[in-house]
């Protein structure tokens, strides 16, 4: 039985951050919801660049990190070639067969937040770290499936007529956000009571604490705006404060301060984030020929993001989760 839950206690200090983040946004977006596009715009648009772009601008300082990268020339290489080889593949997909890529970019974001965000017990059997992960990711497309229904299906649809695919029906849709909220409460409700079982306390209340700050989130703010301050303030701010160690960073004084660490990781980020800002930047200018709305932007902006998020999550899956699983695989049923 485990009796202690150091990995809770352990990233609370870095985890804080993003509780004060989302409390304040969702609360300003609540408090004022006509205005709550333009109110969150200016902080969604600075931490889309220094934190949603940035966050994956390490992507290639993490195997070498590990312990695990070859020398000089030929590691750049091959992962250059293997990381945009993935996207390419991607990418091929969202062209030829939009409404699978659909589901698969839905299903692999489910895995990739689930997985990265959630502050599940370490070391844990191998069955509830997955569902711990897996139901940590449902609840972020359950509860606006729910609760903001029209706006959820909203941007699936735009979606999938911006890629050429076939729209889904109203029936269809309502079924599937019944089901995924059916899922979700079940299986927290199962997460929990496992968690009291065996006298996690301490991963009880974090457990709760954080569903029910999502779940706020989710509730107060339309998908679009609740999505995005997820992304940026908890997905991408958490990513970053976690590869602050594995690239070195030695705190000048004792205590989780957030400026210096996020100084540490944006020089590092510089070059690759530079370089994708520029691209960005050329492919908003390409798609302003076309005149696009504000939908047919989200939906570029979605596909764009589903291109490297295979690669991105596969790293984060296979080599900083790495331990996860060995320590998974050695764990028996308790």
């Amino acid at each position: 039985m485990f009796a202690t839950d150091p990995d809770f206690a352990s990233s609370w200090p870095q985890r804080r951050y993003s509780y004060a983040a989302v409390l304040a946004l969702a609360g300003l977006g609540a408090a004022f919801p006509a205005a709550a596009g333009r109110l969150l715009s200016l902080p969604l648009a600075v931490g889309m660049v220094l934190l949603g772009v940035a966050h994956g601008a390490c992507d290639q300082l993490v195997v070498p990190a590990a312990g695990r990268a070859g020398s000089g020339w030929r590691y750049w290489l091959g992962f250059l070639g293997g990381y945009l080889g993935l996207a390419g593949v991607v990418g091929v997909l969202w062209w030829r067969w939009p409404a699978p890529a659909v589901g698969i970019f839905l299903v692999l974001t489910v895995w990739h937040w689930g997985s990265a965000d959630a502050p599940g017990p370490n070391p844990a059997p191998l069955g509830l770290w997955l569902a711990h992960s897996v139901l940590r990711g449902l609840l972020i497309f359950a509860v606006p499936a729910w609760c903001w229904p029209a706006e959820t299906a909203g941007v699936v649809n735009n979606l999938l007529t911006f890629m050429g695919a076939a729209p889904l029906g109203t029936t269809t849709f309502t079924t599937g956000a019944h089901v995924l909220a059916g899922l979700t409460l079940g299986g927290h409700l199962s997460l929990w009571l496992w968690y009291a079982w065996y006298r996690r306390g301490a991963g009880l209340l974090t457990e709760a604490l954080e569903v029910l700050l999502l779940t706020g989130l989710f509730v107060a703010l339309p998908p679009r705006l609740s999505v995005g301050v997820y992304f940026v303030f908890w997905h991408s701010l958490q990513h970053v404060l976690r590869l602050t160690g594995w690239l070195g960073y030695t705190p000048a004084a004792p205590g989780p301060a957030l400026l210096p660490r996020l100084v540490f990781f944006l020089r590092r980020a510089a070059p690759l984030l530079l370089l994708s800002c520029v691209a960005l930047l050329a492919l908003g200018y390409l798609a302003a020929a076309h005149r696009p709305d504000a939908n047919t932007w989200f939906s570029l902006a979605l596909v764009v993001a589903s291109i490297v998020t295979l690669p991105h999550a596969l790293l984060v899956t296979t080599v900083m989760d790495a331990a996860r699983w060995r320590g998974a695989l050695g764990q028996g049923t308790n």
